[in-house]
């Protein structure tokens, strides 16, 4: 197949540094980026319903920028703030450094990953005196705390904002020849926009494991799938496709 268009199911990426456009431009394709999911807040009355007092906790985990922005916009609201001495473990390098947005940073109080979940639980392992903290959404990939379980770390979750599907009904989903997603939700979503969706030539994305097993067990063809050994991101799993099919 020629691959003309790629949909990705995220945001547009803030920088034109993205590996997306470098993408583009090498085999002149239309990439589009849209948000299949929406995030809305939890107020601070929910939050307290969940009965997670965040002081109590030495570390916080985090699974993305968003679970960052609003973990601290509870904070905030809460009128905590958090010591100098609270260890933070982020799974990739940009959350870690997204993080100078709400403290002074010191490298040896945050850790991160290569985006890998194993990465994350091997620097968490190192730390199994802390008390951890998950900061997560109400509809949460259970991927890290499923690995924290099974290496017995102790720890507690809590949801700081809401994932919902967002509205697509102005598109035209069958014009792709490449959709890209990034999480179980987005799937979901996919089928709530449009219920009567049917794959035919259109080729799926998948990042993370989670996210392979959601395509696959809502009867779709996954035909990318990152990271793997040949394709630690995204983009290197896309420009392995679209080279296999020239």
């Amino acid at each position: 197949m020629k691959v003309r268009k790629i949909l990705v199911s995220q945001a547009k990426p803030e920088t034109q540094k993205s590996p997306y456009f470098d993408l583009a431009t090498r085999h002149n394709l239309q990439i589009e980026f849209r948000p299949f999911v929406q995030i809305d807040e939890i107020s601070v009355k929910d939050f307290r319903q969940q009965k997670v007092e965040i002081l109590d906790y030495t570390a916080i985990v985090f699974s993305s920028r968003t679970a960052i922005d609003h973990f601290f916009r509870i904070c905030e609201e809460l009128k905590i703030v958090m010591p100098e001495k609270t260890k933070y473990f982020c799974n990739s390098e940009t959350a870690a450094f997204y993080l100078h947005k709400y403290i002074v940073y010191r490298k040896r109080k945050v850790f991160y990953s290569n985006g890998k979940q194993t990465v994350l639980i091997d620097a968490i392992k190192k730390n199994k005196g802390e008390k951890f903290l998950v900061a997560l959404s109400d509809n949460h990939k259970q991927e890290i705390t499923d690995l924290m379980t099974k290496a017995k770390i102790k720890y507690a979750k809590a949801s700081f904002y809401r994932t919902v599907s967002g509205d697509l009904s102005d598109m035209n989903i069958s014009k792709y020849d490449i959709i890209v997603f990034f999480s179980p939700l987005s799937i979901t979503s996919l089928f709530h926009n449009f219920p009567d969706f049917k794959q035919n030539k259109i080729a799926i994305a998948a990042f993370g494991s989670a996210t392979a097993k959601a395509v696959i067990d809502a009867g779709l063809r996954l035909d990318i799938e990152a990271p793997l050994p040949n394709a630690p991101s995204m983009t290197a799993a896309l420009e392995n496709f679209i080279n296999d099919n020239l």
